[in-house]
């Protein structure tokens, strides 16, 4: 068991400096950092948030909960997240839901980003949302 200061990117959040127990690819967190780093609660229905709660499976309750700290990587397995973790850097990364993935292909609605213009003005996709739009991207490689 290593206790280390991780840092967490959970989507979009980086939450830097995080108080963690890592072992055997599980990362135990304090309540207060779970929630900070994933916006996940333990509550006695399961891990919540906003108003989902994912319950845990009883006879692998003690996968996702022990002494006051709760796992996350076992939180995102359960979720369908893919996790990437860098333990000599001490960096794990989970990324969206394989049903949050899906549906936002299903949408067919292009994430929201912004770039500047040739004259340095920055503009977001959200701004032209209702209308057609031709996006010309370019690379070297």
């Amino acid at each position: 068991m290593a206790h280390n200061s991780t840092d967490l990117i959970y989507g979009e959040r980086v939450t830097p400096g995080v108080a963690a127990e890592i072992r055997d690819r599980a990362l135990w967190l304090r309540g207060e950092d779970l929630q900070r780093a994933s916006g996940w609660i333990f509550k006695p229905e399961g891990f919540c948030k906003d108003e989902v709660c994912i319950p845990v499976p009883p006879a692998r309750a003690a996968q996702f909960a022990a002494g006051g700290r709760y796992n996350l990587a076992a939180l995102a397995e359960l979720l369908g997240q893919p996790i990437v973790a860098d333990e000599e850097h001490r960096v794990w990364c989970f990324g969206a839901a394989a049903a949050e993935r899906a549906r936002k292909l299903k949408s067919l609605e292009a994430p929201d980003f912004s770039l500047p213009d040739l004259a340095g003005e920055m503009h977001s996709l959200s701004e032209y949302r209702g209308k057609k739009v031709l996006l010309v991207s370019w690379a070297s490689w």
